[in-house]
């Protein structure tokens, strides 16, 4: 078992576009801390912990001491390790004391949610930060010794030119950060911007939003490593890539998913019913058992967003000749390419890279 994730799904406000499972109900995060803890110990394993990631919702808001509990019960339950600990922030909740609280805890990786360095732009968003905040973060961080930090992007704004994007492509660099991650505006169902009426972005324009972003980074040095994520040399997300190779995790809270390589599973989306289920000793989750064919076509549909794509040699003789014939017309079109056993998205097989996994998928 390689990743641990942790979902702490309490935020100060939603945003308008998320659809991850969150809440507001800040007066619940004691409880909830201590059923995560205690799903800890019922789920104890003996595998080695390589990653741990807390993510949300909005993590920042737990209070000190509701982190150093997480922090001490993870290390009881699977042991201490030097190993990537990740966690998600807000730029407004990073004051110097947490971050000198992170870096004590042995958390050596941020992932902030910067999304734009527009004011008008994080208003509509209903983020809480300004863009001024997001700087001042960075620097107090770096001030208490973590140094690898990645910000998080959105593109794809009602009205935003190319011009607009350039400037917070340009105001990310300025930061010198490690890694990058990048997400187009998605106008989800269920979400508040889905009941606005706002109509996605046009095609063409993000498109060329998407070149922009790959142009400007990879010439700052930045490898693209997966489709929506760019590190420094050295600086790619350990626990996300675990996911994208096919490796185990543990997910624990509200929503959580879990794999094990043979079934995946999912707490409810409930903190309710998943702390008074945690409380008495039972975890409220679902599971699926993974099948052969669904196997392969998990893996397609990760395998081929990282810059290493799909090993054919891990593939039995049967999906190997499935995927070798589907994908000849893809190599011809020059949308997939051939490295030795692998096989690869070229850059215009990106933008067309749904199409491409959707072919792949055996049925």
């Amino acid at each position: 078992m390689a990743g641990l994730y942790i979902h702490i799904p309490f935020c100060a406000s939603r945003c308008i576009y998320c659809g991850f499972y969150s809440t507001t109900a800040l007066q619940q995060r004691q409880r909830y801390v201590d059923a995560v803890c205690k799903e800890m110990e019922m789920r104890r394993c003996d595998d080695t912990i390589n990653t741990i990631y807390i993510g949300g919702g909005t993590p920042s808001q737990l209070t000190t001491d509701q982190l150093h509990q997480l922090s001490f019960n993870i290390d009881k339950v699977y042991g201490s390790a030097d190993r990537e600990f990740t966690i998600e922030v807000n730029p407004d909740d990073v004051t110097p004391e947490y971050a000198a609280t992170l870096s004590q805890l042995g958390i050596n990786r941020v992932s902030m949610g910067a999304q734009t360095f527009d004011d008008d732009r994080l208003r509509f968003l209903h983020r809480r930060h300004s863009a001024a905040q997001v700087p001042l973060a960075v620097q107090r961080l770096r001030d208490a010794g973590i140094h690898n930090i990645s910000v998080d992007l959105m593109y794809g704004f009602p009205n935003e030119t190319l011009g607009d994007w350039e400037h917070d492509i340009d105001a990310a660099l300025s930061l010198q950060v490690e890694h990058l991650s990048a997400y187009c505006l998605m106008v989800e169902e269920g979400t508040p911007l889905y009941r606005m009426g706002i109509e996605p972005c046009d095609e063409e324009l993000e498109r060329q939003m998407y070149e922009l972003l790959i142009d400007k980074l990879t010439a700052a040095g930045y490898e693209h490593y997966e489709i929506s994520n760019f590190a420094l040399p050295g600086f790619r997300s350990l626990h996300n890539s675990n996911y994208w190779k096919d490796i185990p995790y543990i997910g624990l809270g509200a929503a959580a998913h879990s794999y094990d390589g043979k079934s995946r599973s999912w707490n409810m989306a409930d903190i309710h019913a998943y702390m008074e289920a945690i409380e008495k000793g039972e975890r409220p989750y679902e599971e699926e058992v993974i099948d052969e064919d669904t196997h392969y076509n998990d893996r397609i549909t990760v395998a081929f967003r990282t810059c290493e794509g799909l090993d054919l040699a891990t593939l039995s003789d049967k999906y190997r000749t499935y995927c070798e014939q589907e994908a000849q017309r893809y190599i011809h079109q020059g949308l997939l390419r051939r490295e030795g056993s692998r096989l690869v998205l070229t850059r215009k097989g990106i933008f067309v890279s749904n199409d491409i996994m959707s072919s792949l998928i055996f049925v």
